[in-house]
């Protein structure tokens, strides 16, 4: 199985700022910045040609990943599972990590994106940092009996 996690692209602040929580009503409407929508271009353009026509597609429901999804050009599902604060666990249950055989792009947040990267692959940290717009493409792989988890590449919108 293919994982390809991708952190939406840069938005804008929290209206609140510091006073704002992630997740909160303000947080879910925040839009792209014009910055994120050109990382969200660039990037879906590199994505959508390493993706076969079956992958599957999730983002989170929040504002900035649906506008990151939608430069994809792909149909995608909008899921709950993936709203800011989610946990990994939620995330790699939704996918149906490893037992499913297309690939499956998921749109979201830090940390849930980071605390998923570093559970597969064994980091000693709970979560990974991961930029703004950038992809992690993860393979899971069984290796004589032994279920491993390949890091595929790292794509960042300033490398693209």
């Amino acid at each position: 199985m293919d994982l390809i996690l991708w952190r939406h692209a840069e938005a804008q602040e929290h209206p609140l700022g510091m006073e704002g929580q992630q997740g909160d009503a303000l947080d879910l409407e925040r839009r792209l910045t014009v910055r994120g929508e050109k990382q969200a271009v660039r990037m879906a353009a590199w994505l959508d040609r390493q993706l076969p026509e079956g992958a599957r597609v999730y983002a989170s429901p929040a504002q900035r990943t649906q506008q990151t999804a939608a430069a994809l050009g792909r149909r995608f599902r909008t899921r709950d599972e993936l709203l800011p604060g989610a946990e990994p666990t939620a995330v790699l249950n939704l996918v149906g990590w490893p037992g499913v055989r297309s690939p499956v792009v998921v749109i979201g947040h830090q940390p849930t994106l980071g605390q998923v990267i570093a559970h597969l692959l064994r980091l000693p940290e709970p979560d990974c940092p991961m930029k703004k717009g950038a992809i992690w493409w993860l393979r899971d792989r069984d290796r004589r009996g032994a279920q491993q988890t390949l890091l595929v590449t790292v794509q960042t919108p300033e490398k693209i």
